[in-house]
């Protein structure tokens, strides 16, 4: 990716971030999960972003709430499956 290109990831990952806050505060289970997707896709482009522009606090960070994200999606999912089984 070119310089140029890479300073632009800071608007889609602004706006994704910005979707999965919107997502995970839904009572839908569907649209929660959802939104920890989006987050992870978030949290890959402030990476790239970070990367391109030495921001290392911004990378720990998103490294971070990678892995977060991951674990609430998972937790996420586990709770529709056993919903849907209750039903």
């Amino acid at each position: 990716m070119s310089g140029e290109l890479l300073d632009l990831v800071q608007w889609p990952a602004m706006l994704i971030t910005l979707l999965a806050a919107w997502l995970v505060g839904s009572q839908k289970t569907f649209k929660r999960n959802y939104g920890f997707w989006c987050f992870i896709a978030s949290n890959v482009l402030w990476i790239a972003w970070g990367w391109h522009t030495q921001a290392w606090a911004l990378i720990v960070l998103q490294v971070g709430l990678f892995v977060l994200n991951l674990r609430a999606a998972k937790k996420t999912e586990e709770a529709a499956k056993a919903q849907a089984d209750r039903t």
